[in-house]
């Protein structure tokens, strides 16, 4: 049971009363208060003693994930059973609301690239609050972030990678990399398979788009859906490789798409 106490999550009933309307400047007037409102809740969560302990930093992180969901207006559909262990959660990646969107409903400590580490006003905070970045060009950096991941999950908290290495419209799940599942072989731990998707394909977030003008889009529309589904708990031990490791969970994953 966690001992922290949290303030409650808010609904931003006065912001989204601000910057309405459908001109170009009212809608970058609204996009503009929520990134600042994002900008203060995650700096201020790293500012309040962060824990030190690993799970606890996983709660923390969820509870973050809570209030940006609150903020934005993205309701979450859970379906399938929520995690209680550590495990590695492996997701398809359509936008930078998914890693939101999961945090929301299983503490744990997120894998992400090392460019968000570079964001002003975002990357410290979230480093402060347990989130490992990864240089996707390097592998000494993929290396050190996976060490540290198994450290972290011997400590008790998951991990969430989304092993695509990239972004789709969410029509398709790419190859996975073998990376976390070999993680996950030599920490002993499950990898859980989980399919997030959207009701509208303006939530995707994919190649080179740039990040304020769909952000922009993201906070114009009143709520957004996202539907995650947890797939079984996939034990090491049933695939004989990394590899195939990763070929089963991306066919559950996929199957959570089609379902």
């Amino acid at each position: 049971m966690s001992t922290e106490s949290f303030p409650p999550v808010s609904s931003p009933s006065l912001l989204r009363r601000l910057a309405r309307g459908p001109s170009a400047v009212r809608r970058v007037t609204r996009a503009g208060f929520f990134l600042a409102e994002t900008f203060g809740r995650i700096a201020g969560a790293a500012s309040q003693s962060v824990p030190t302990d690993t799970p606890s930093r996983a709660r923390r992180l969820s509870w973050v994930a809570e209030q940006m969901c609150a903020l934005h207006g993205v309701d979450v559909i859970v379906r399938g059973r929520v995690p209680t262990e550590p495990c590695v959660l492996v997701a398809n990646h359509l936008s930078y609301l998914d890693p939101v969107a999961i945090l929301t409903h299983v503490p744990a400590l997120a894998v992400a690239k090392r460019e968000v580490a570079e964001w002003p006003l975002l990357g410290e905070p979230m480093r402060q609050m347990g989130v490992l970045f990864v240089d996707r060009s390097s592998p000494l950096s993929g290396a050190r972030v996976l060490r540290e991941a198994k450290r972290r999950l011997h400590e008790g908290a998951s991990v969430l990678a989304f092993p695509e290495g990239t972004t789709t419209s969410g029509d398709r799940v790419l190859p996975f990399k073998r990376g976390v599942f070999g993680l996950a072989r030599l920490a002993d731990v499950p990898v859980v398979p989980v399919t997030i998707a959207y009701d509208t394909p303006e939530a995707a977030w994919v190649g080179d788009a740039p990040f304020l003008p769909h952000y922009v889009r993201t906070t114009t529309r009143t709520a957004t859906r996202a539907f995650v589904r947890f797939g079984p708990a996939l034990a090491p031990e049933q695939a004989p490789s990394p590899e195939a490791f990763a070929e089963l969970a991306r066919r559950h994953v996929l199957a959570g798409l089609l379902d």
